[in-house]
């Protein structure tokens, strides 16, 4: 076909063609700085040879030498050792002088030859080549200003009355914001850098004070700084605020760092920080508008020369809440520094190093069951923020190191951690909706992992095998997926959703359901019923959002045929186990009535929420009819203990076979008789309605219609599950209230035995 690519250039496109603009790309540099040296070189060789030829020239009188040929009369010897004078440059270099600026003659006689000095390309130049670059942008920023005062002076007094800070950023500012360690800096900067700290602390003010070549921050410092940045919106003050937070984030750090300024006082650091937190984004977004639009993006001027100048001060605030971040403990100030991360987003979308860093640290706050709830729901808000407004491969970068954060986080799972990990799951399910394409990427690669665990374990048994997927991690792991379905695949929170199968995320309801379905029958003892219990929910939520049948009912039915369930119990004066924090039940617990009536609850109560689902479909009949004569079943082989012996010493052979080892637990047998009745009652209740439908099993519609207006709570079935709903939730507070009693129980002995101790050691110091 004439309009379509051959086969070789596809696949030429899809394996080759990306690191084949790589290298063209490297080349072109590598082209780039050898054409740079063979001008320079080219450059010094004219000059050489310009030199040398003096001599056989005929002299030629001063009066008829043009002054711009000074240089000519001496060799390059001579040139570099600065033994020279240029009287027509005085006036030039004297303002250099004047802005504490300075420059290389060959970097300006280059730039003038090229005349393109300000688009100059920073990554193809060595070192002196990056810092006479920065030198000529500066100079060309000055000429530009001059200009400006030429075409437009109006405009040009404007600036000098209300931002004079703009007209006087020079070349030392960019130099010292780029670079922030003293260290790192050239011997002639860092005199100049420490020149201008004794000018700060021999201000006019009498305000700073140097100690050991540091601004010693005070009150009326941050005052000035702050009166500078709300009323003019001062880049300087912003500056000098950047270089005193980082001071201050670095204060206890053992790296030995030479900062500009040190802090001494609690007061004048606090006051720093909520300076530098809450107006730093302000002055930015005063020169540097974000601008988001209807969709969400947010796009900032990054090709404007303001943004370059202020690149290198945004990534050291960013690096230095990155370092406070990791290192506070209080969590009112752990809340407001993740606060002023978020109007710092759009800035630090082009430097994918810094918002690595930054997912890293945030999802680390937010994952961290032992933190407040209030700073890991702010933690969140960063990282929803950053999935919104960047694009496709930094948002994948957040969903991956989200998740393997929540994975993390749940490996310890108690009675404290449980309403951490919740959050954790609830609020990352909501990451998986902002984009639906990634998050079927991403979704498939890691449950196609947790499949390959499973079938390992299958495949290739050992002793130890089954612990990957028995533990904490890969529970939680299928009841977070399950959360993500059961979100974005749901027509009544999605009202863009007709159907569930309208979701982008629905082809990934089929295999987790299999696997889940698997890791739950893994081990089928009894030991292991609290783990069933757990993906059993996890099924049953998904179930419910997506209107998809999962046959539940027969894993169910299993527990209630085991020995645990069949067996009489032992008597037991064991607390009842705490099914919501177990995965397997401890030996102590296996066949007594404590661990037999916990089974019971949980069965009833998972198989009312099963039946729950379908009350109002048309086939309930049919579908609870196989458990009802199950169940029945059951009950009556329990009771059958309790039938009266036969007359005149007959055997009762029934008894002697199956009722001699029947369960005698009338609390467990009631509560199942109940719900068999309310089945049977739901059942008779639907038969009643559809004998007036006019429509067959093959009409879809009519079948999805049915009863639809009618309220899950209006059956007899639902009203029964939502009593057993308040009746559950009114056991988990009675459980969370005993916690809580035991708690302050401990903590009282504690408090107790502490002072006990400094008593001993009262009478031991008497």
């Amino acid at each position: 076909m004439a309009g379509q690519a051959k086969k070789s250039t596809k696949k030429f496109e899809k394996n080759r063609l990306k690191d084949t603009l790589e290298k063209r790309k490297e080349v072109a540099k590598i082209k780039q700085r050898a054409q740079v040296k063979a001008k320079k070189k080219a450059r010094n060789a004219r000059d050489n040879a310009t030199a040398s030829g003096n001599d056989d020239k005929p002299t030629v009188p001063k009066s008829q030498k043009e002054p711009s040929n000074k240089f000519t009369e001496m060799s390059v010897d001579q040139f570099f050792e600065g033994g020279f004078d240029l009287p027509e440059l005085k006036k030039k270099i004297k303002a250099q002088t004047n802005t504490g600026k300075r420059k290389r003659d060959a970097a300006v006689a280059s730039s003038q030859d090229s005349g393109s000095s300000s688009e100059v390309d920073l990554q193809t130049f060595d070192d002196d080549d990056v810092s006479s670059a920065e030198e000529m942008w500066t100079d060309n920023h000055q000429e530009d200003l001059d200009a400006l005062a030429k075409k437009d002076p109006d405009f040009y007094k404007y600036l000098q009355e209300n931002d004079a800070e703009l007209l006087d950023f020079g070349a030392g500012d960019l130099a010292e914001a780029d670079q922030l360690s003293e260290d790192e800096k050239p011997k002639k900067k860092r005199k100049k850098v420490q020149e201008e700290i004794a000018e700060e602390g021999d201000g006019p003010t009498g305000e700073a004070e140097v100690v050991n070549g540091q601004v010693e921050v005070t009150m009326a410092m941050v005052s000035k700084w702050k009166t500078a940045m709300v009323e003019q919106h001062s880049l300087r003050a912003m500056r000098q605020v950047v270089l005193a937070f980082r001071s201050a984030a670095y204060h206890n750090a053992n790296e030995e760092k030479e900062m500009r300024y040190a802090i001494s006082s609690p007061d004048v650091y606090h006051q720093l920080l909520m300076l530098a937190l809450e107006y730093v984004p302000a002055v930015l977004n005063h020169h540097l508008p974000a601008k988001e639009s209807s969709a969400g993006k947010v796009r900032v001027a990054t090709d404007s020369k303001k943004y370059r100048t202020l690149t290198p001060l945004l990534k050291s605030h960013s690096a230095a809440i990155l370092h406070l971040i990791a290192n506070l403990s209080d969590a009112p100030t752990l809340k407001k520094t993740l606060d002023s991360l978020v109007p710092l987003l759009p800035y630090l979308l082009s430097f994918k190093k810094v918002l690595k860093t930054l997912v890293k640290s945030t999802v680390d706050i937010w994952s961290d069951t032992s933190t407040t709830d209030a700073a890991r729901i702010t933690a969140f808000l960063v990282i929803r923020r950053l999935a919104i407004i960047s694009d496709a491969s930094i948002r994948e970068a957040v969903l991956r190191t989200t998740y393997q954060g929540l994975v993390k986080g749940s490996r310890v799972t108690n009675s404290h951690t449980l309403p951490a990990i919740n959050l954790m799951e609830n609020s990352a399910a909501e990451l998986w909706g902002i984009d639906p394409q990634i998050g079927y990427t991403t979704g498939f690669v890691y449950i196609r992992q947790l499949a390959v665990h499973l079938r390992t374990s299958i495949t290739q048994p050992t002793k130890d095998s089954y612990k990957q997927i028995y533990n904490w991690q890969y529970v939680h792991s299928l009841d977070f997926w399950s959360r993500v379905l059961s979100t974005h695949c749901s027509p009544a929170s999605n009202p863009a959703l007709k159907t569930s199968s309208d979701s982008p995320l629905h082809p990934l309801l089929y295999p987790l359901v299999q696997i889940t379905l698997g890791a739950l029958r893994l081990i089928p003892t009894p030991t292991y019923y609290p783990l069933r219990f757990h993906l059993t929910r996890s099924l049953l939520r998904l179930s419910r959002a997506t209107t998809t049948y999962i046959p539940l009912a027969p894993s169910l039915l299993e527990v209630l045929q085991s020995s645990e369930m069949t067996k009489p119990p032992k008597a037991s004066t064991l607390k009842p186990l705490d099914f919501n924090t177990a995965l397997r039940v401890p030996k102590p617990y296996l066949r007594t009535r404590t661990y037999q009536d916990g089974l019971g609850e949980q069965l009833v109560e998972l198989m009312a929420e099963f039946f729950g689902i379908w009350a109002k479909h048309i086939a309930f009949p049919e579908l609870a009819l196989p458990p009802i004569v199950h169940w029945k079943r059951w009950i009556k082989n329990s009771s059958s203990h309790s039938s009266k012996a036969p007359p005149n010493g007959a055997v009762n052979h029934h008894n002697s076979k199956k009722g001699g080892s029947s369960n005698k637990n009338p609390r467990l047998t009631s509560s199942i008789s109940l719900l068999v009745q309310k089945l049977e009652s739901n059942a008779r209740w639907i038969e009643e309605r559809r004998r007036h439908v006019d429509f067959g099993p093959s009409n879809r519609e009519g079948v999805e219609g049915f009863l639809r207006d009618v309220a899950a709570e209006d059956t007899p079935l639902g009203a029964f599950v939502e009593g057993l709903r308040r009746k559950s939730e009114e056991r988990e507070k009675m459980l969370e209230r005993a916690r809580e009693g035991e708690r302050r129980d401990r903590d009282k002995e504690r408090e107790e035995d502490g002072q006990e101790g400094m008593e001993v050691d009262d009478d031991d110091d008497e």
